[in-house]
């Protein structure tokens, strides 16, 4: 049975105008505390109205999953490549024309379904007063040995219900093979980490020295930073699965009466204006040119050079989920 899927409308800046257009309807795994500011942006500037349905990935492919043809979704725009892959092998996407394809940097699909929008990467996040850079594990899979070592028991956070930590899993698989992620599942679970809800609550529990490390989304950290408080932000070895990029993107559903409003969108997501407030807001990696980064970040291709080099489109997700539920994760 689908989860809860819930429902928002983007706010209305002109209510006349935006009363005569056609509504845009965007199925989003992206969260609504981030993008819906830039959603309301592309209404003011285009009239187009727009609803917003906000849910997780695997929600909203079960959403469109049921729904068939009579889904009323003109985009969907999602957290990870992996639920764009999915969708793009599910036949539920349009094919994409090369002027979208050809604007990002990095992570054109195969399927050309899709395009890449912003990348997140795996960072470990750290209390500073507790540990020095040098001293840090240089894999992610080495990381219950060093908490071991350094009797970290119940004391490291992790986020196993939060999708990009979920997608890290399906990284260790791809990277390591399922009997490999167990183990290290297993290791970690050992160690009687603290399960957080969000990213935002666990780094407030590493500032608060309820615990002293935990895996997450770089951005976070720099969110963290931007707002005064010191967070540690640990990068392991180039090609780490502890360092994944995360792509998030969006794609035109077959079942779309809104072309043309649909391609403007996604026109918009690559825009200097769009691309900046990933950056400014959100601290994500753009994928255009022409976009001013947070010092708190890496350059592009040196972030980029920290991911393992895989097929983002056909991240194990399933086996991963399937995986946390077997060992007891989730």
């Amino acid at each position: 049975m689908m989860k809860r899927f819930f429902l928002t409308l983007a706010a209305f800046a002109t209510l006349g105008a935006l009363a005569q257009s056609p509504t845009l309807t965007i199925y989003s795994g992206r969260g609504q505390s981030l993008v819906e500011p830039l959603v309301k942006q592309f209404q003011e500037e285009t009239g187009i109205r727009v609803q917003v349905r906000y849910g997780t990935d695997a929600q909203i492919l079960a959403a469109l999953q049921e729904e068939g043809a009579r889904s009323p979704a003109d985009i969907f725009w999602a957290n990870t490549a992996g639920a764009l892959g999915q969708a793009a092998a599910r036949g539920l996407l349009r094919p994409l024309g090369e002027t979208l394809l050809k604007q990002p940097a990095a992570f054109a699909p195969a399927s050309k379904a899709w395009v890449p929008v912003t990348v997140r990467l795996r960072v470990l996040a750290y209390n500073p007063q507790k540990f020095k850079p040098e001293e840090l594990p240089q894999s992610l899979m080495d990381l219950p040995r060093f908490a071991q070592e350094r009797g970290l028991a119940g004391r490291i956070g992790w986020t196993p219900t939060y999708s990009s930590f979920q997608d890290m899993v399906a990284g260790i698989i791809a990277l390591h093979g399922e009997a490999k992620a167990r183990e290290w599942l297993q290791a970690m679970k050992a160690l009687s980490p603290k399960a957080y809800a969000s990213n935002p609550a666990m780094l407030d529990a590493i500032r608060a020295g309820e615990v002293d490390l935990g895996s997450t989304n770089h951005y976070y950290v720099v969110r963290f930073r931007r707002a005064g408080y010191r967070l540690g932000m640990h990068h392991f070895r180039d090609g780490d699965a502890g360092n994944l990029a995360l792509v998030t993107g969006a794609g035109i559903l077959k079942t779309s009466k809104n072309l043309a409003a649909a391609t403007r969108f996604l026109t918009f997501l690559l825009s200097p204006q769009a691309q900046q407030y990933f950056v400014g807001n959100i601290g994500e990696y753009p994928l255009v040119k022409g976009v001013v980064l947070d010092p708190n970040l890496l350059p592009l291709e040196e972030a980029l050079a920290k991911s393992p080099k895989l097929d983002f489109e056909k991240l194990p997700l399933d086996r991963a989920l399937r995986l946390l539920r077997e060992t007891g994760v989730l």
